[in-house]
């Protein structure tokens, strides 16, 4: 069975946490992990914080959206902003790779995401604004299809 959710915040640091408390909160009817929970909640963290920071620059005008499909054992999600967009995606990808080092960013948001979940999909275009698509399978939604 399909099941979405889809939510829309202004771009203010305080926000994150609500954004990463409630899209935990949604994916909890698929009975994930301990470990899959947390690991969710960094990767929400991680987009958001990039979408407010890099995205808008602490532009508190600017709108985040959040999209999460859950369907059989996975969960989708999509987090996008309507910012300035990356220059370059893959440059951007890169461990450690930061544009705002005067904040002491480490530079691991893409990394990170990309380690907690099995598909990340980076869209891009300056002025334009990021839309990250992130995809997981769930291990105890796994264990119970087969």
């Amino acid at each position: 069975m399909r099941n979405e959710m889809h939510l829309q915040f202004s771009a203010l640091s305080q926000n994150e946490s609500f954004a990463r408390v409630t899209v935990a909160a949604f994916m909890t009817q698929l009975d994930p992990t301990m470990d899959e929970l947390t690991e969710l909640k960094t990767v929400v963290s991680e987009a958001v914080t990039n979408c407010i920071i890099h995205g808008y620059e602490n532009d508190p005008n600017g709108i985040v959206y959040i999209s999460v499909i859950l369907e059989d054992a996975y969960i989708d999600l999509t987090i996008r902003d309507e910012g300035k967009g990356i220059m370059d995606v893959e440059e951007a990808r890169q461990p450690l790779f930061t544009t705002k080092p005067e904040l002491e960013r480490s530079g691991m948001g893409f990394t990170i995401m990309e380690n907690f979940m099995d598909e990340i999909e980076v869209q891009s275009s300056p002025e334009n604004g990021t839309e990250i698509r992130l995809r997981k399978h769930l291990i105890k939604s796994k264990m119970l299809s087969n």
